[in-house]
């Protein structure tokens, strides 16, 4: 392997291994990981990939079998036949293992996913195969200047040639040409008939007499065959080289954008559980006041686990000076959150169970609230890397309280906790 494939093998490596991942960013980022991994495997067996590309039923399935020598992928009369992404290996040119790629067509009706994916594999690919049976739609126009920007070279073929005489086919070549000018050399663009209509055929017997049968053409798909080697021959490693470091690099911009995202939606998601959690745990427990101080150890917790998620885990002692610090910043808050909590603790106490459920609610959606408050502090130092910025956490705390809906997220999680009581 070459330097640069291995220093991007190694790059993309480096992407899955990351150890600052915990275990929830890396499950929800299961699909990318599968798509790096698959990359990984392609640069380790110097694969050179080859998609196919266009329009549903233009033969781009066909073409392949030709090239191929063999029925590797499916063939249908109705649109659509090829839904999902097929390969197959076809030779070796340089050293290097060619696989054909098939995709789905590009304008297959309620078929979005299908088109996303023909997309994607031709820009995963080291060379697209633009396949039309005519002049260009508006959807092959609009496809093939989308494609033109990943930088990957392309072969526009005009399949089904059988179908038009030598004069239709020479004003077809040049319109192909004028569409593509920019896009694709004018030699890359090519003719094929890679499944040839059945010929009527009159022959005479023994004697004498007319006897009418079919005949299947062979298929002639030999320039485009020439060019995929002469494309491949000449420029092959360095295409592989080039667009695994390209794809390298885009990738690594998604998954960054990914893991922020994954690790927003993880950290939201632990901060409503430890809210309710600890809303919870206070509504059930009966002792006036003791379940006050049990509550405030969840806050720890809580940021102990956030920290983890950001891939800068604190200490227990670290993670109660962060809590004491956002407390302070609220103070007043805090202060009415927990005087209301003392009281209706105390209310519990004496109500001999009469109002447990009221009182549980109330207190809980209390407790919910202030846990919450901390664990979207903490969670705004933590994306600053153990930073509160400029800002400073007064103004941090300031805003998020600012954005917050108090009284929605109160009565939210008042009800949610006394559906937990009630379980």
């Amino acid at each position: 392997m070459t330097e640069p494939l291995a220093q991007t093998v190694d790059s993309l490596r480096a992407l899955i291994d990351d150890p600052s991942l915990p275990r929830e960013v890396r499950e929800a980022l299961a699909p990318e990981f599968l798509e790096i991994e698959a990359l990984i495997e392609k640069l380790n067996q110097r694969a050179i990939h080859v998609a196919v590309f266009g329009r549903v039923s233009v033969g781009k399935s066909a073409l392949l079998n030709a090239l191929a020598g063999s029925e590797a992928f499916k063939v249908g009369v109705l649109h659509g036949t090829t839904t999902t992404r097929e390969s197959t290996h076809w030779t070796t040119i340089d050293g290097a293992r060619v696989h054909l790629i098939d995709t789905p067509g590009i304008n297959e009706i309620d078929g979005q996913a299908r088109e996303k994916l023909a997309h994607e594999v031709a820009g995963r690919s080291d060379l697209v195969i633009f396949v039309v049976d005519g002049d260009l739609t508006a959807v092959e126009a609009q496809a093939l200047r989308e494609l033109s920007r990943i930088d990957r070279p392309m072969l526009l073929v005009l399949n089904k040639a059988d179908r038009y005489s030598s004069t239709e086919v020479g004003a077809l070549l040049e319109r192909l040409r004028e569409h593509s000018r920019g896009f694709v050399r004018a030699e890359h663009v090519l003719t094929a008939s890679a499944l040839p209509s059945r010929r009527r055929v009159i022959r005479m017997d023994a004697e004498s007499r007319e006897r009418e049968t079919f005949e299947q053409p062979l298929a002639d798909v030999n320039a485009v065959r020439q060019a995929i080697v002469e494309v491949l021959s000449n420029d092959g490693k360095t295409l592989a080289a080039l667009n695994a470091g390209l794809f390298a690099g885009r990738i690594s911009d998604q998954l960054g954008s990914r893991i922020t995202e994954v690790r927003r939606d993880v950290a939201d998601k632990l901060i409503r559980n430890y809210a309710l959690g600890k809303g919870v745990a206070v509504g059930l427990t009966p002792v006036p006041l003791a379940d006050l101080a049990a509550a405030a150890g969840l806050d720890v917790a809580l940021v102990v686990h956030l920290s983890q998620v950001y891939g800068l885990p604190l200490t227990k002692a670290e993670a109660g000076e962060l809590v004491l610090k956002i407390a302070a910043q609220v103070a007043v808050l805090m202060g009415a959150i927990w005087g209301v909590n003392a009281l209706v603790s105390a209310l519990k106490g004496v109500s001999a169970g009469l109002s447990t459920a009221l009182t549980a609610g109330a207190q809980g959606a209390l407790a919910y609230f202030a846990t919450y408050i901390t664990g979207r502090a903490a969670q705004a130092y933590l994306v600053g890397g153990k930073s509160w910025g400029e800002r400073g956490p007064k103004r941090v705390v300031e805003e998020i309280l600012k954005n917050l809906d108090r009284d929605s997220i109160l009565r939210d999680a008042r009800a949610e906790i006394l559906a937990k009581l009630k379980a």
